[in-house]
């Protein structure tokens, strides 16, 4: 990272997370403190189980912590508010996962404004198609698009309402490495033109190449943390 220092948007101690099944605990974090930056693109790297999803939907204000603390900048998410979780996400987080979610049938301009229509300053269906490159498949079903075209519709959708924070969870992981590449142009481009903090988790441990910072989770914990001196461009990657 260069330039000025960039200001904490996310701060977390002590993290905690027990899932309960019946007599059985699951400990999914096990006291994990992180901090993320205005405008950092950050990726977590761990097997299976490692915590990676968890600590996600506890930063994306889908889950809360069983323990410890974390703030998005003024707001509280370890406060089990579903009205305060929900504006938060509605207004300042953008989510992309491994699988697409699109509503069928709706064309690639229709699936982005259902979330622009929630947002309180978006922008145009078009210009977030734009921003991935579809401008040419505005009015193009899921169905008559490529796997890797389907993930950039909904890399649009997530970020027509200018999130703060991009959260993708394996967005390369359904695809092939040319596709995958290309998705990963995009959200490089998002996160330099938009300035949006970006945290993406991936078992593809090249993609590490491209992070300001990478995060290594294992058994709930961080257990390794890695500051890269410069930034690969996707096309760097090996898959």
């Amino acid at each position: 990272m260069t330039g000025a220092p960039r200001l904490p948007v996310f701060q977390a101690t002590g993290i905690t997370k027990v899932y309960r099944m019946g007599e059985v605990e699951v400990r999914a974090l096990r006291g994990v403190d992180v901090t993320f930056r205005e405008g950092e693109f950050v990726v977590l790297l761990g097997p299976s189980g490692s915590g990676k999803s968890t600590l996600l939907n506890v930063l994306g204000g889908l889950d809360v912590p069983t323990a410890g603390s974390v703030r998005w900048r003024d707001h509280d998410l370890a406060v089990p508010d579903e009205a305060l979780l929900t504006r938060y996400r509605r207004d300042h987080v953008g989510f992309v996962f491994q699988f697409y979610n699109l509503v069928p049938s709706l064309t690639a301009r229709e699936n982005v404004a259902l979330a622009a229509e929630i947002a309180r300053r978006p922008m145009t269906p078009e210009e977030a198609l734009g921003l991935v490159g579809l401008s040419d498949r505005l009015d193009h079903f899921p169905a008559q698009l490529s796997g890797g075209e389907q993930q950039r519709v909904a890399i649009a959708r997530a970020v027509v309402k200018r999130p703060d924070v991009l959260l993708c969870d394996e967005p390369t992981g359904a695809l092939d490495a040319a596709t995958g590449r290309l998705v990963l142009e995009v959200l490089a481009k998002v996160n330099r033109d938009l300035g949006t903090t970006t945290v993406v988790i991936t078992h593809n441990a090249s993609i590490a190449g491209m992070a300001d910072r990478v995060l290594l989770l294992r058994d709930g914990l961080v257990v390794q943390e890695q500051l890269n001196a410069a930034r690969k461009a996707p096309q760097e990657i090996a898959w």
